[in-house]
């Protein structure tokens, strides 16, 4: 009969191979324990570092100095002239004031300040749309247009009057001469108040269908919102005043409408009353000069 190494083992001896064995587990547990420590400590330090990261970054952009404004709108708004041709400007600089638009000598000169979620902006444009198109084709007429962000908490969180605004913006910078285009597909297709707006990229295939130049970069643009910074500071200052080259002290509320310096105050769905404040505020020389305007809709 064969005996094993441990059952020839004194007494003293098996205790002392137990203490052992004991002690080896103890310490490879201990190092267990080191490494566990450790790998929790790098993923703590990790998270750490990427919390960090995100702070930083929402400071970083935060405190970002505010980038040119989009070129061709120094004035806070783009001016369309003769055949929707836009007037080129540079890019309005951080802090710098507005430069308004120069009426030249027996020109008229529309100014609108819209929010693309207001729908009296809306009923304006469709009741007043053509008639103001055809100025424009006629020649003679400039019109300027200030996209202003003033309804923001009716898009349910998605802030579409800022997010359309900057959509303008970035149209106005890349493609100048198809913002008219958008700009009226913007109200042919406004969404109601109380919605979430239309979303970037309805904005950008809007862009699409304009017809612009550089749709990429428009695209870009209207995705990193870029001339936000922009819209919220020519907003601001609409809403404060006062308006150059008007009797506006100040945007009260959108449409507000203005003609040869003097604000529109008559009813925003009557082509008949609009036509006949254009005429009065133009004087003479446009009365003479305008040959084909359309016909208002007589009154049911």
């Amino acid at each position: 009969m064969s005996y094993s190494n441990e059952s020839r083992l004194s007494k003293n001896e098996k205790r002392e191979a137990a203490r052992e064995k004991a002690r080896l587990l103890r310490e490879e547990q201990k190092k267990k324990d080191k490494r566990t420590r450790l790998l929790l400590q790098g993923g703590i330090i990790l998270a750490s570092l990427a919390i960090i990261a995100v702070v930083a970054l929402v400071i970083v952009n935060s405190i970002r100095p505010a980038g040119p404004g989009p070129l061709n709108m120094a004035s806070d708004g783009i001016q369309i002239g003769e055949g929707f041709v836009a007037t080129e400007t540079p890019a309005l600089q951080p802090g710098e004031d507005p430069i308004p638009n120069e009426r030249a000598d027996g020109e008229l000169n529309i100014t609108m300040f819209v929010d693309y979620l207001c729908p009296i902006c809306g009923q304006f444009e469709a009741t007043n749309g053509d008639y103001i198109s055809s100025l424009l084709e006629n020649g003679g007429t400039t019109v300027d247009i200030h996209p202003i962000s003033i309804l923001d908490r009716l898009s349910q969180g998605t802030k579409y009057s800022t997010r359309s605004a900057n959509a303008a913006a970035c149209v106005a910078n890349y493609s100048p001469n198809q913002f008219y285009d958008f700009h009226n597909l913007l109200f042919a297709n406004q969404p109601a108040e109380n919605s979430t707006g239309l979303t970037d990229e309805e904005l950008i295939g809007f862009t699409e269908q304009a017809g612009v130049e550089s749709a990429d970069k428009i695209a870009s643009c209207i995705k990193g919102q870029d001339f936000k910074a922009f819209v919220t500071n020519a907003s601001a200052r609409a809403l404060n005043g006062p308006i150059p080259n008007s009797n506006v002290d100040q945007v009260t509320g959108t449409p507000t409408v203005i003609v040869n310096g003097l604000k529109y105050e008559g009813p925003i769905n009557d082509l008949a009353s609009f036509q006949a404040f254009v005429i009065q505020a133009a004087g003479e020389a446009f009365t003479e000069s305008s040959t084909s305007t359309p016909t208002p809709t007589p009154a049911p």
